[in-house]
């Protein structure tokens, strides 16, 4: 029987092209070293962690880390809130980035790993906002950002045909996605404002200010404010778009005429189709219909 206060620390071997899986068992030991309970688990599959997570929380577990990127995260926060979390209890997580990114951690610190090691050991925690995404297949649930139109058609593109070509394959990606730029139409509807149906170039709805690294997609975003960030980029031709999107790593994208700014609980979404979305790091092709945050449902080790 597992001490309910032991962290659960869940370990993509393969992020950061193998160097997370060999830089583990050092940082491991020196949790330990310093007093802090650990168990460890690897995965050895795309999806593994939420399946850990689901069954950890089902047997008593409730405080984690996430050793590896975004994705490792996202995979653990889908199990944690899978279904099997009894109501008003909230869990922990920390989070590893040993050789690979983590955006959701630059809100709060660029000194990445090193940083989320002394943060585990002090016993930090802080109250985030958890944000449900129900779609026409369930329900999954993210911290970071959730982004549809041009950005996760660049995504795809990269996943789909480049994905062995590391950093230039989103470069190439991004290439041919803006020679194929068109408008999209997502009807939209913002809690407290009309139905929104204008074309656009691309849509994110963001818990915390970062994705991608460094780039600042939501300036103003707060991950226990209990509100969505919600980014609308209009229409924009291939030369506006080309002007524009470098300004996200400054976060001044959001004063082009064309962006659209809001702050909101949730918003529903009207689409005919599945579509490709960015949420967290990750590609996924569903049709989401409501986005709504849960205030405060998670405790972060930051």
């Amino acid at each position: 029987m597992h001490d309910p206060a032991t962290l659960l620390a869940v370990v993509n071997p393969a992020a950061g092209g193998g160097v997370c899986g060999k830089r583990a068992p050092a940082v491991v030991d020196r949790l330990r070293q310093s007093g802090v309970k650990v168990d460890v688990v690897e995965t050895r599959a795309a999806g593994q962690a939420t399946e850990l997570a689901r069954e950890a929380v089902a047997a008593g577990r409730r405080h984690f880390v996430a050793v590896g990127g975004d994705g490792t995260s996202y995979e653990l926060i889908n199990g944690i809130f899978s279904g099997a979390l009894p109501e008003g209890e909230r869990p922990s997580l920390g989070m590893l980035p040993l050789g690979t990114g983590n955006s959701f951690l630059r809100d709060f610190t660029d000194q990445g790993a090193e940083y989320a090691i002394e943060a585990i050991i002090a016993g930090k925690t802080r109250p985030c906002d958890v944000v449900r995404c129900t779609h026409t297949r369930g329900a999954l649930h993210f911290i970071n950002i959730f982004s549809i139109g041009f950005v996760a058609d660049v995504g795809a593109t990269r996943n789909r045909n480049f994905s062995g070509l590391g950093e230039f394959g989103y470069t190439l990606s991004t290439v041919l996605r803006v020679a194929a730029l068109r408008p999209y139409t997502f009807p939209m509807q913002v809690d407290g404002h009309p139905e929104d149906r204008e074309p656009l170039t691309f849509l994110s709805f963001n818990n915390s200010r970062f994705t991608g690294g460094k780039m600042m997609m939501a300036p103003d975003a707060n991950t226990r404010d209990g509100l969505l960030d919600i980014i609308r980029v209009g229409r924009l031709g291939r030369i506006g778009l080309l002007r524009t999107f470098p300004k996200i790593f400054s976060g001044t994208h959001v004063q082009h005429p064309a962006v659209r700014c809001y702050q909101a609980p949730g918003l529903d979404l009207r689409l005919a189709e599945d579509i490709d979305v960015m949420v967290d790091g990750e590609m996924i092709k569903i049709n989401p219909r409501r986005l709504e945050v849960v205030p405060g449902a998670l405790d972060v080790r930051t």
